[in-house]
């Protein structure tokens, strides 16, 4: 009777012993998610990376933070100075904004997007970008690193954007890629959008590297389908890769053959012929 009831009393004080471990485990648990940064008077604007480089037509993207230390809600307003024709975005879960409304303690991830314009030397360029709140203002010293530009330039070697072919014809068209840009120009490759059936082949097929300032001939091999009916048809080459993409659109005029032509005048000539040959036959009875 003893044993059975020192081993129940076992029992009860073992579960209220688990019962306060987990207890004190989740306080600590919720402790540990608690931020740190809370209401303690000290405002401050981060950012993960202060020095970004990229070309002069790619987006400047800065992750920051941004935190309300004072005890009562609180706007920020952002604001900069940048190089004449540079543009700035601040966007907050997405949505574009200029200023923030910020409750007391709480903490906000601000991306700073910026363009800088298209005639933008290479070089490092401070972007100076504030955080303003009545007298006080939070500072952020970004920087753009500009390493040059990628441009790519699809035509022909003369600038002419149309093309005579027959129906059931193969056809050679001459194209030029150039890399208008300031820095090179990797795994270029080429495509067509054409009207149904008609086929294209590009030599050669990809540009593995294309230096400043360069051009390089491609010829686009097209064959037009037989029986394809005359009229003007719309053909798209493209040149691509991952920094940008031109495209070249060409006006394509098909014509029937002289052979079919001259088919067809026989086969009138015949009709005719036949006709007359029955009249003279059979028109006098």
């Amino acid at each position: 009777m003893l044993a059975k009831f020192s081993l129940t009393n076992f029992c009860e004080r073992f579960r209220s012993l688990l019962f306060f471990l987990s207890l004190f485990a989740s306080q600590e648990a919720l402790h540990a998610q608690t931020p740190a940064a809370s209401i303690d008077g000290q405002s401050s604007f981060t950012a993960k990376l202060i020095n970004i480089e990229a070309a002069t037509n790619e987006t400047f993207r800065y992750n920051t933070t941004l935190h309300n230390g004072a005890g009562k809600a609180t706007v920020f307003e952002f604001k900069t100075n940048l190089p004449i024709g540079w543009v700035i975005s601040y966007k907050v879960d997405g949505n574009q904004v200029t200023s923030l409304n910020m409750d007391p303690g709480s903490t906000r991830d601000v991306s700073i997007e910026v363009n800088a314009s298209a005639t933008t030397t290479p070089g490092k360029y401070k972007l100076p970008v504030k955080a303003i709140v009545n007298a006080d203002t939070l500072s952020l010293n970004l920087e753009a690193v500009v390493k040059g530009s990628y441009g790519i330039t699809l035509t022909t070697p003369s600038g002419k954007l149309s093309e005579e072919l027959t129906s059931g014809s193969h056809k050679e068209i001459h194209l030029e890629v150039k890399n208008s840009g300031t820095l090179p120009l990797n795994d270029i490759d080429f495509s067509s959008q054409l009207p149904t059936n008609w086929e294209a082949t590009f030599e050669p097929s990809k540009i593995k590297q294309l230096e400043p300032g360069k051009t390089l001939a491609i010829t686009a091999k097209l064959k037009v389908p037989d029986k394809t009916i005359a009229g003007d048809y719309a053909a798209t080459f493209t040149a691509t890769n991952s920094n940008g993409n031109s495209q070249a659109a060409f006006r394509m005029v098909v014509t029937t053959s002289l052979l079919s032509g001259w088919i067809g005048i026989l086969v009138i000539l015949l009709a005719v012929a036949l006709v007359y040959y029955l009249i003279r036959k059979y028109g006098r009875r």
